[in-house]
């Protein structure tokens, strides 16, 4: 299977320093944005990612930020191909709703709709929006979401009584073409499985490839059997440069300016998470600024700042292509990925190391897919 790689949308505001990340942290924890989130600036980051061969855009959910509904909305009529991996919680919105609005959505960008569902890990930010469920029963409401859109998709008319939703003759008038590929992610119990019986892909944080490979163990072990195989995917910010000690420089330089006891800070911040993921992402750095390598090529200093995605590939181009093909050799075939600032990250990777995996025979063009024009040649990727 060829790789599918997507770029990240910052609707929080873009800069050359560490900005987002979704979590209640203190003042001076990220750079003030440079570049405000301005449509403009957006259609600037998306048409690159669509140039370049991205497939398609994350955008990410929460009051941290633009709301993804409304801007990938505006950002479709600026673009032509790439897709849109919209973020969003199934708390917010009911199941009939969400469904249509997907349908909606498909028909008036040409099917360029992907949903990430994201079950919410801070019930602080939840009651916020008036969603007074704790965790665990926030992913079963998840499940019951997912169950009953996915049947709406298949162009039931659904009756359902669970433990948090009940809907009755729900249909959908139109249905979406195609159905949008639902991801998801998580490291609970809990979130594996749901994820194993509804997504189409699960997405991990970026651990090092033992990790990874347990819970892609895990998705697999609990999928119901009969269902089409669970794909998977890895969330991963990138620094790519034309060499390691360039990459590793402009890894130093993004966390200059931050204290120790800002540092200190965000760290005892995220601590109180109540996401999995983020204490793994935590524990991987423990809070030392010191060892931040743990694995040869990923690199924990965003984590440092910055909650969520907490980890990058750190590299040469022939560098961070290689840790692409150990994580394609353990399952994954799709990386959305991220870099400071985005606009001019997407052009380190996607001119530095698309076009080695393209040599590897792992990667083309969608453009070039779909005219039937390719020029990959396989070639070993063993490192």
């Amino acid at each position: 299977m060829s790789l599918t790689f997507h770029w990240f949308l910052p609707t929080y505001g873009d800069s050359r320093h560490v900005v987002g990340g979704g979590h209640d942290l203190p003042a001076g924890a990220t750079a003030e944005e440079q570049r405000p989130a301005t449509i403009d600036y957006l259609t600037q980051v998306s048409s690159a990612a669509e140039q370049l061969g991205f497939d398609g855009a994350l955008t990410p959910t929460g009051a941290w930020c633009e709301d993804a509904w409304l801007t990938t909305a505006m950002l479709a009529r600026e673009t032509e191909r790439l897709k849109f991996l919209v973020a969003f919680r199934p708390g917010f919105v009911s199941p009939t709703l969400a469904a249509q609005m997907a349908a909606t959505f498909q028909r008036h960008s040409g099917g360029r709709l992907l949903l990430n569902v994201v079950t919410g890990g801070e019930s602080h930010e939840q009651r916020a929006y008036g969603d007074f469920l704790g965790k665990e029963a926030r992913y079963v409401r998840s499940g019951e979401f997912l169950e009953i859109v996915g049947r709406l998709w298949r162009g039931e008319t659904v009756d359902f009584t669970g433990s948090h939703l009940r809907v009755e003759a729900a249909r959908l008038g139109r249905l979406p073409d195609p159905v949008p590929a639902v991801y998801f992610g998580g490291s609970s119990p809990s979130a594996i499985q749901v994820a194993a019986r509804h997504s189409d892909v699960y997405l991990t944080f970026g651990e090092p490839p033992a990790q990874v490979a347990e819970k892609l163990s895990r998705v697999r072990a609990l999928a119901p059997a009969g269902r089409d195989p669970v794909r998977f995917g890895i969330r991963l910010h990138v620094i790519t440069r034309d060499t390691a000690e360039q990459a590793w420089a402009e890894a130093r330089r993004l966390l200059d300016g931050f204290t120790p006891e800002v540092i200190r800070s965000v760290q005892e911040g995220l601590a109180r998470s109540e996401s999995e993921g983020q204490h793994r992402m935590v524990a991987l750095h423990g809070g030392r600024s010191d060892a931040l390598e743990i694995a040869p090529n990923l690199w924990a200093g965003i984590g440092l700042v910055r909650g969520g995605a907490g980890t990058a590939l750190v590299g040469s181009h022939q560098e961070v292509a290689a840790r692409i093909v150990e994580y394609h050799r353990l399952g994954i075939d799709e990386f959305v990925l991220s870099g400071q600032p985005h606009l001019e990250e997407a052009y380190w990777f996607g001119e530095g190391v698309l076009p080695l995996l393209t040599a590897m025979g792992l990667w083309a063009h969608p453009s070039r897919v779909a005219t039937g024009h390719t020029t990959a040649v396989a070639l070993d990727s063993g490192q």
